[in-house]
């Protein structure tokens, strides 16, 4: 039998996987059968690398060669050049744009230096769909370890060593969750697992879920054996094919060889999992709307206490944690809490991973450890602003957090810092912005997000939150004064005091925030009607000096509504009436001629 010398791990996530990387994968199995190569080297689909920017990405193993931006028609070249010869294809390599030169493995890129990789630890290195992958990476040893060698308080005990803290948001210390549903006597309890991740360009659980999936099995398993559990549900919404697939394939797996059902390891424990779907309301990433909507009612927050710990699904005891937290739990079981606690700062320990969006160079998923900079992440590992734009603002924590200004690019990352600085961690959503964004629009866009999704039960959620994003569409549209700014402070604070659930307690966060950081932006929208950014169009006014003006007639001519009148060869005027700021005029004007205003 012909030993399989070289793997090519082709990037299987949703993200490259919507650039064709199935397509690559596909394309280097024929391309290897084609040249006899198919009994030494082996395709493998992954999950998510995390350097979604150059995505589709390929890894050859051993030798840890980096490809990005791979296409289907690069197959043949990478075979015939590297693995049937051993040469790098160079052109595929990634460029360091500040060394201007290929780096031919991930250990030496920017991008990943300064992460350290816990809950993404398998993202990227073994087949999501092949447990013996996950086995053979020491998987389910710590479900193994805990039933044959501890018991349930010591494990729980370990885990509240370990200082692991709640990854959904909340931040509350993961140990003591467990603790509580464990000294709850009832007849049935539940553990879930909450995978209904609705933060607009959040893609945390979703990877890990699309690359690593026994991971959370295993943890759900160990979390059963702790609070004395024996069924576990996923939440997941519905939105998440390629996860809920792979979730699925790994669960039948995991029953097959034993790890779920009945009698697991021969202890006499009893175990399995069950997946339920959500339709995508951002509402139900709150624990008791979550509950409330696998039960089959409506998905809306109630008022704690009692907590799911005492009483929640069906009325029982149910311990609720995400992706990420269960996703850490196996590896601080096999290598202890000294390990994890040894990471992060003194109140929040270990990794956080985020999704960075934006205006940034490098966007993808990365895992870092708590306590590192702002400034770090975006201008290190994020490569910095695109196109040599000037940094603006930060936003994390999502729809639920604040934007952070350049002041702050040196606050560590962690729970209290980003409290205190104005915002919060949130689920690890980390969106860039430059000067070409307008921070009254962004406010109002998180507004108009919270609004939709509001589920309406509460009057300070259903009805303060209409009224403020009344207020921010006002002064986008230039009729707004002085006195809606104060109303927008006070109305704010009134919403962030008596709304029932997080998600009304935190909307009013972007606002805020930017009210803080950026008051000369509203101030200039409301008393000087402009918008710096160019982004509300009510403010803008294209107008044409006449002394530039040649009268060529081009502008005219591209005017789509004939806003623009003029004869040839004299100054030409724009009727602002008519015009609808699109900017056509500016486009062709090839004298300078029209200005923005």
């Amino acid at each position: 039998m012909t030993q399989i010398k070289m793997h090519l791990l082709v990037c299987g996530g949703t993200g490259c996987r919507s650039s064709h990387s199935e397509l690559v994968a596909k394309a280097l199995n024929e391309s290897l059968a084609n040249h006899g190569l198919d009994a030494e080297a082996k395709v493998v689909s992954t999950g998510c690398f995390g350097f979604c920017e150059k995505g589709p990405i390929v890894k050859v193993v051993p030798d840890n060669t980096f490809y990005v931006q791979v296409n289907p028609d690069d197959a043949e070249e990478i075979v015939k050049e590297h693995v049937l010869k051993g040469r790098k294809v160079q052109r595929l390599l990634y460029l360091d744009p500040e060394k201007e030169k290929t780096v031919s493995d991930d250990r030496h890129m920017t991008f990943y230096k300064k992460q350290i990789r816990i809950a993404l630890r398998n993202c990227g290195f073994i087949d999501p769909e092949n447990i013996d992958e996950y086995i053979a990476r020491d998987g389910y040893s710590a479900l193994a370890k805990c039933l044959t060698e501890f018991t349930p308080q010591q494990v729980i005990d370990i885990i509240k060593k370990s200082g692991l803290r709640g990854r959904g948001g909340g931040g509350f210390p993961t140990g003591l969750k467990w603790e509580i549903t464990s000294r709850v006597q009832a007849d049935q309890k539940y553990v879930i697992c909450n995978a209904d991740e609705g933060d607009p360009g959040a893609f945390m659980d979703r990877s890990i879920l699309e690359g690593d999936p026994h991971s959370v099995i295993e943890a759900m398993a160990i979390n059963g054996y702790c609070t004395g559990a024996s069924k576990g549900l996923v939440y997941i919404r519905a939105e998440y094919p390629l996860a809920i697939k792979r979730l699925q394939i790994a669960i039948d797996q995991a029953r097959k060889y034993g790890l779920l059902g009945e009698n697991i390891f021969g202890t006499g424990f009893n175990f399995d999992i069950e997946l339920r779907y959500g339709a995508g309301a951002f509402v139900c990433g709150e624990e008791t709307a979550l509950i409330h909507s696998m039960e089959g009612k409506r998905g809306e927050p109630t008022f704690k206490p009692p907590f799911p710990s005492e009483h929640g699904y069906l009325g029982k005891p149910s311990n609720v944690n995400n992706v990420e937290t269960y996703a850490n739990v196996p590896v601080i079981i096999l290598k202890g809490p000294e390990w994890f606690a040894s990471i992060g700062t003194e109140k929040s320990k270990g990794t956080k991973v985020f999704a960075l969006a934006g205006k940034v160079n490098n966007v993808g998923l990365i895992e870092v450890p708590m306590g590192i900079t702002l400034r770090e992440v975006i201008f290190e590992i994020g490569g910095g602003i695109k196109g040599g734009k000037e940094f603006k603002a930060v936003q994390t924590g999502g729809p639920s957090g604040g934007c952070l200004t350049a002041r702050h690019l040196d606050t560590p990352i962690d729970y209290d810092n980003l409290l205190a600085a104005g915002s919060m961690m949130g689920s690890g959503g980390m969106i860039v912005m430059d000067e070409d964004d307008c921070m009254v629009s962004i406010a109002k866009f998180y507004l108009e997000f919270t609004v939709e999704e509001s589920c309406g039960k509460c009057s300070p959620c259903r009805i303060g939150n209409k009224r403020l994003h009344e207020i921010l569409e006002k002064i986008c549209k230039g009729e707004g004064t002085m006195e809606d700014l104060e109303k927008l402070k006070n109305l704010s604070q009134v919403i962030k005091d008596t709304s029932l659930c997080g998600l009304g307690q935190t909307s009013p966060n972007p606002v805020l925030s930017t009210l803080e950081n950026f008051w000369d932006e509203y101030v200039e929208h409301v008393v000087d009607k402009k918008c710096r950014a160019g982004v509300c169009k009510s403010l803008m006014k294209y107008t044409i000096d006449q002394e530039a003006c040649v009268g060529c007639t081009a502008c005219a001519r591209a005017c789509p509504v004939n806003a623009i009148s003029g004869e040839r060869k004299q100054p030409h005027t724009i009727n602002q009436s008519i015009c609808i700021k699109c900017g056509a005029c500016m486009e062709k004007c090839k004298f300078n001629a029209v200005l923005l205003q």
